[in-house]
């Protein structure tokens, strides 16, 4: 029996890492519009290219894939599971849970789970790979809903960006937290929490800002030993290996990964930002 697991193009993660035989993994592309110019966040964009347009246009925002999108990626597999962003930071939750409801109208029924990450990037990342773990153990779908959301709960994201200007002109960050960022190379040291973005601490410039971060999940986590951390970057892959270090010397962890960011997650960390998730 083949499961099709779809997430949406703020997730972070790389198809590689996921079980292929028991699970087939699938994108939902996001739209990016730059100024009056609109990119489809799927495997055609250059993500060089199209952060040097970004750093020319005044107008950046993002908008959430049509339901008809998801609808179309219900029709193959026996069982199907979907990752969003947060439903607190982007209106794809509410889309996908929009087509499910046409899917089962007009096709009848067949297993359709949405999880809300409330979280982005490599955050749904391991979301996915918990879910493609389970269906590797034979897991019914009643259980791995029910642990799912028990480690969506526990999951933690964190974040740290060299400029946080658009999630201040989208909403997503209070503007206190970009101007403290532009400040003396202070590095504000966020989190997702309950769905939203938040401060959890700062230092003086990147390497403190990661050391505090790594010692912070290290006071504040609990089962370290069984988790993967995940890590992306955007554009900025010395940054993540200095992070992967840090996280191997003071952590004991289950593994390690780097993924670079797609377009979505690149519209928001812009150049240089780095996201971590566990």
């Amino acid at each position: 029996m083949i499961n099709n697991l779809i997430v949406d193009s703020g997730c972070d993660i790389s198809t590689d890492v996921i079980d292929h035989e028991k699970c087939n993994l699938s994108y939902v592309p996001l739209n990016l519009q730059l100024d009056d110019k609109v990119y489809l966040d799927d495997e055609s964009l250059d993500i060089e290219d199209y952060l040097v347009q970004m750093e020319r246009s005044a107008g950046v925002k993002t908008s959430a894939p049509s339901p008809s999108l998801f609808y179309e990626r219900f029709k193959s597999g026996e069982n199907i599971f979907v990752v969003t962003l947060s439903s607190k930071l982007s209106a794809t939750y509410q889309s996908a849970m929009t087509a499910k409801d046409m899917y089962i109208e007009e096709c009848g029924k067949k297993f359709v789970h949405i999880f809300d990450s409330l979280s982005a990037s490599v955050g749904q990342g391991v979301i996915a790979m918990k879910i493609s773990e389970l269906i590797k153990k034979g897991t019914s779908n009643l259980e791995i809903v029910n642990e799912v959301d028990h480690f969506i709960k526990e999951m933690r994201t964190f974040f740290i960006l060299d400029k946080y200007d658009n999630l201040v002109k989208t909403g997503r960050v209070k503007p206190y937290i970009a101007k403290l960022a532009s400040f003396l190379n202070v590095k504000p040291i966020c989190s997702a929490h309950e769905g939203e973005i938040a401060m959890k601490d700062k230092a003086r410039g990147y390497t403190k800002a990661m050391v505090k971060l790594v010692a912070l999940i290290k006071e504040t986590t609990s089962d370290l030993e069984n988790r993967v951390v995940a890590i992306s970057h955007c554009k900025c892959y010395e940054k993540a290996v200095a992070l992967k270090d840090e996280v191997l010397k003071q952590l004991n962890v289950k593994d390690v990964l780097i993924q670079e960011c797609r377009g979505v997650v690149a519209t928001y960390a812009n150049r240089g930002g780095v996201v971590l998730a566990l």
